[in-house]
């Protein structure tokens, strides 16, 4: 092949990759996309998003060409949506156990039981959360063998097809407070002076030393190695309590050991907020908990949110645990949506939704956000988010669009079909 045609074969195969990378480019024009940077959404902004990340947003953008175009029709555009805390994909009919891998009650897993392997990417409950907006999501093991541990937690990334498992191991979870102390003998102190033992233990265990003979050791060498991430600071650690008693010897905790802590539940949280603002130490909430469904939560108030945001706490939400792996998409809209009832400033409720527990969990680098570079995880709305009553208009994973075929939508058109002419309200589509 002579020199000249060499150039022009390969100036044909750069054509040819270029339209290429045009067939996978989308652009949504004329959004009011919530960046998640500001309080206020951009408006008639252009979002260009290629091989399933954002490479361009601006306002007025003209999009490139050749783009697969989608109009927005100036609707709000979100960054896809995470729950803090659920039990989603280990989780579908609690009362079926080959269908419920949340806790282990006995054997020798403690803080090594690792939930990530349970994860179904087939679960029910799945489609439907994503046609509700939801496209992350943080699962939290609920119980192990060796009290306080619950075990490892995982991170999802709720891709319509494939693996959804994005992070294993992200997180070691831990249970103290009335309701769970029985396991630890029936006190909180013996919680709280097992997990300190246990930081003490694994510490030795990484240093390569034994405090005592091996019997005297409580910790099983698959539990000292489940601890070393956590103890280095790689990995948080997700304290599950409510009352304020607690969430105080937490800040304690994460002060002697020099851990990174997350409180999860934190009923009585804002008792603590200015503590909980100086040591960083973010709070996943239930924006529902407005009274005492034990003694530990005799503080719970309905402006929780917004007196720990206002203190400048870094607040997620999840929900009750009968909604943590049903509704966990529209659940937790309703849930913000409440939270902005009660005093939350309704950006700072959507940034709860999406850049926040990205931030707490460790996933901001690459999503949380409407930014260049972030996934192309987005969700267009035909009203505002935080009301019931709204829903996605189209809500894409990694800029694929995720067709809403849950088993409820199937089953309310195969038995209350919508008459012909009159079409389901926008929230039933």
């Amino acid at each position: 092949m002579s020199a000249a045609r060499a150039r022009l074969a390969a100036a044909a195969g750069a054509l040819l990759l270029a339209a290429g990378a045009l067939a996978d480019t989308l652009a949504i024009v004329h959004a009011r996309a919530f960046t998640g940077d500001g309080d206020e959404p951009l408006a008639d902004a252009t979002i260009v998003v290629r091989d399933g990340r954002i490479v361009a947003l601006a306002a007025g953008l003209a999009p490139p060409g050749g783009a697969t175009l989608v109009d927005a029709r100036g609707r709000l555009v979100t960054a896809g949506l995470m729950n803090g805390a659920t039990q989603l994909a280990v989780v579908e009919v609690d009362a079926v156990p080959d269908t419920n891998d949340q806790a282990v009650s006995v054997g020798p897993l403690g803080a090594a039981f690792d939930l990530s392997y349970a994860v179904n990417s087939n679960a029910t409950a799945l489609p439907l959360a994503r046609a509700d907006g939801l496209t992350r999501a943080a699962v939290l093991p609920t119980g192990s063998a060796a009290a306080p541990f619950a075990g490892q937690g995982a991170l999802l990334h709720l891709v319509a097809d494939g693996e959804i498992l994005e992070r294993p191991r992200a997180l070691l979870a831990v249970q103290v407070g009335g309701m769970s102390a029985g396991r630890a003998g029936g006190s909180r102190a013996a919680q709280w002076g097992l997990l300190r033992n246990a930081l003490d233990e694994a510490r030795a265990y990484g240093r390569g030393t034994r405090p005592g003979a091996p019997r005297d050791q409580l910790l099983n060498h698959l539990d000292a190695e489940a601890l070393q991430p956590v103890l280095a600071g790689r990995v948080p650690l997700a304290i599950a309590a409510a009352r304020e008693s607690d969430i105080r010897e937490a800040l304690r905790l994460a002060a002697d050991y020099r851990l990174r802590v997350v409180v999860v539940g934190g009923a009585e949280a804002w008792r603590l907020a200015p503590a909980l603002a100086r040591q960083h130490v973010p709070v996943i909430l239930d924006p529902f908990a407005d009274y005492p469904a034990t003694f530990d939560e005799l503080g719970a108030r309905l402006d929780n949110a917004a007196l720990l945001e206002r203190a400048g706490v870094t607040i997620a939400f999840t929900l009750p645990p009968i909604q943590r792996s049903h509704n966990a998409g529209s659940a937790l809209r309703e849930a913000a949506g409440l939270a902005v009832a009660n005093g939350l400033p309704w950006a700072a409720a959507l940034r709860a939704l999406t850049l926040n527990p990205a931030r707490i969990w460790g996933l901001d680098e690459h999503y949380g956000r409407l930014a260049t570079g972030q996934d192309g995880d987005l969700v267009i709305w035909d009203g505002d988010p935080l009301e019931p009553a709204s829903a996605p208009v189209e809500v894409r994973v990694a800029g694929r669009l995720v067709a809403d075929d849950s088993r409820q939508r199937r089953l309310r058109e195969r038995y209350a079909p919508a008459r012909q002419g009159e079409p389901w309200p926008p929230a039933y589509r």
